[in-house]
Order: structure tokens, then C-alpha cells, then sequence
């Protein structure tokens, strides 16, 4: 009898375990370890799961992926040797004129003022970085630099409560998308006659004027060896182009001309050249290390005149060539040949 119960026991745990396992899982082969008719081992999905009821695969995951945030917060970067105003609001993915209206004080709105040590501030984002004055509010603000006031207040880098809205007085705020007119640092256009005014506060290398000489073609050859850009772009803050030149290396009149200043500038061009064309255009070479030619003299079109250098404000050789036409400023990406 005692056999008999202990059979019975048995039999009901078996009904229990057929009752709450799954048929699927009863179905199932149990894997041997090596395909059917192979010799090669079966190799299960590393860092899978089996799911015995409903059969799904799941893979395990095993690190977070967090987003990158952008950039809020201010920060400084120092100039180095070769460094452009341009090229350093590229590597920041800001515009040259957000960097120069952040560094009004140490550039005056001029992109050759740039030098070696200079530290500069660089916004996060395009617009006008800006000191909070007494009296200030958003809408002058945002009206002053052409902007939105909610830009302002809710850009996260400004810091500002949106429960208690206010700017303190010598605080520095951003205001995202604003933007402002340049204050202009160029040397005025010389003609080959009398200019009429004096010159001298541009630097010995000015010309007294009242020349006669070789006119140019209307056409323009390049002034450099280099075919290419090295540094700024022609721009609202930058009315030239600086190309790609070494020290000592040659210079040449992009169009015939007579020279009407020639030497030292004041104004940060270092030794420069200016020649006009007597058909409307003048043509400005700045940063040379020698100047090949005199006041008043013709030169005619692809003759040396003086030698590449990176004298006056400049972070590294190059030649900063402007074209002008009737006394303004033309893009010299419109005269040169393709390179």
C-alpha cells in the first residue's frame, strides 16, 4: 500500500507541472549542442534572452546614450600664430561678426587687429553680446539690435528667472539672432590728382597726388602666386580678401596703374601699396615685408612691386588685397580669374 501512495504523489506532481508549463515549452526540441547531420557546435546570440512564454528575443542594452547639448555659456579663447578672424568663428560654428561685436573692445570692429595672446570672447550662438545698462529693458534691447525680446529672456545662458524677469545693471547678456552696423576702419581711397586734404595721419607712405601715368586694362590678374584664401573673406567686417603668401615672396599690380601710396600705414596695414587704375579702380596691398615702388610711379599689370610679409596688425603672412570702384568697396572674388 505505502508503494501505491508514494506512486500517487508522483502522478499528481506530474499533472500539476503539465498544467502550469506550457505546451510550447514541452514541443520544444532541447538543443543538442551541434546542428543535425553537422559536426559544428550550435553558438546561441550572445546577451540574448529566451522569453519561454511568448517566445520573443530581447537584447540587453548596456550603456545610456546621452544627447550632446549645445554650447550656453561664454567662453574665452586665446590667439595663436596663423589664426584668422574668420577661421576662428568657423571653428566655433559662429558668424565673424558674432565674434568681433563680442570683442569690440580689443578689436574695434576690425578683423586685422587680430594678433597672437589676444583673448577673445566667443558667444555660443550668433548674435550681439551685450552689457546691460541702467534703464535697459527687454523690448530696448531687442529693438536696439534688431531682435526678438523673448530671445532674450528665454535663452538659457542668460540665466534669467522667468517667474522674476531682470537683468541687473553690468551684467552681460546674449541677445540671439541681434546684430549691428560696423564702425568702419579703412584707409580712404587716394586718387593719383590732388586729394585736397592732408594724408599724413595715414603714415609716411602716403602720396601728395597730382600724378599722370599708365591706366589700366579693366581687367585683373592675381597679386600673389598662392591662388587661394589663407585667412578672412571678404565680408560686412572684412572689405578684402587675405590670400596666401609667404615672407619674401613676390607681389604683383593685379592692373596697370600709377602708385599713389607706397610705405609705412599707420592704421595696421603695415608697409602697403595702393595703385590707381585711372578707370574708376583702385587696388590696396597690405601686410608686406618690402615695398618695390615709389610715389607716382606707373606699374603695369603683373610687375612685382614689392614682397609678401605680415607686418602691422597681422597673426601670420598673407597679403590683405582690397579692389575699389569709384571709392567703394567691391568683393575681389568678382575680378580675379578662377583660380
Amino acid at each position: 500500500m505505502q508503494w501505491r501512495r508514494k506512486l500517487g504523489v508522483v502522478a499528481l506532481l506530474l499533472l500539476v507541472v503539465a498544467v502550469l508549463v506550457p505546451v510550447s515549452v514541452w514541443a520544444a526540441p532541447v538543443p543538442s549542442g551541434r546542428p543535425e547531420g553537422g559536426s559544428q557546435p550550435v553558438v546561441l546570440p550572445p546577451l540574448v534572452q529566451q522569453n519561454a512564454t511568448d517566445g520573443v528575443r530581447r537584447g540587453f542594452v548596456l550603456h545610456t546614450i546621452i544627447p550632446s547639448r549645445s554650447r550656453v555659456d561664454v567662453i574665452e579663447y586665446t590667439v595663436e600664430m596663423g589664426d584668422s578672424l574668420f577661421g576662428i568663428a568657423r571653428k566655433f560654428g559662429i558668424t565673424p561678426e558674432t565674434l568681433l561685436w563680442a570683442n569690440y573692445g580689443v578689436l574695434r570692429d576690425n578683423p586685422d587687429m587680430l594678433a597672437p595672446g589676444q583673448v577673445l570672447k566667443v558667444p555660443p550662438v550668433n548674435g550681439v553680446y551685450y552689457k546691460w545698462k541702467e534703464g535697459d529693458t527687454f523690448e530696448s534691447v531687442a529693438r536696439k539690435f534688431k531682435a526678438d525680446p523673448k530671445a532674450i529672456l528665454n535663452f538659457e545662458g542668460n540665466h534669467i528667472d522667468p517667474l522674476n524677469p531682470r537683468v541687473e545693471p553690468g551684467q552681460w547678456v546674449m541677445v540671439p539672432g541681434g546684430r549691428r552696423a560696423f564702425k568702419q576702419w579703412v584707409v580712404p581711397t587716394i586718387p593719383r590728382g590732388k586729394a585736397g586734404v592732408s594724408l599724413g595721419y595715414l603714415g609716411p607712405g602716403a602720396c601728395p597726388g597730382g600724378y599722370t601715368g599708365a591706366v589700366g586694362t579693366g581687367t585683373f590678374v592675381w597679386p600673389t602666386p598662392m591662388h587661394r584664401l589663407v585667412g578672412n573673406n571678404y565680408g560686412p567686417s572684412h572689405l578684402a580678401v587675405d590670400l596666401g603668401i609667404w615672407v619674401g615672396g613676390p607681389i604683383y599690380a593685379a592692373d596697370s596703374g600709377v602708385v599713389v601710396f607706397a610705405g609705412w600705414s599707420t592704421v595696421g596695414y603695415g608697409y602697403m601699396i595702393m595703385i590707381d587704375h585711372g578707370n574708376g579702380y583702385q587696388t590696396l596691398y597690405a601686410h608686406l615685408s618690402q615695398v618695390n615702388v615709389h610715389c607716382g610711379q606707373s606699374v603695369f599689370q603683373g610687375q612685382l612691386i614689392g614682397l609678401g610679409g605680415s607686418t602691422g596688425n597681422s597673426s601670420g603672412p598673407h597679403l590683405h588685397f582690397e579692389v575699389r570702384y569709384k571709392g567703394g568697396f567691391i568683393n575681389p572674388w568678382t575680378v580675379l580669374p578662377p583660380p
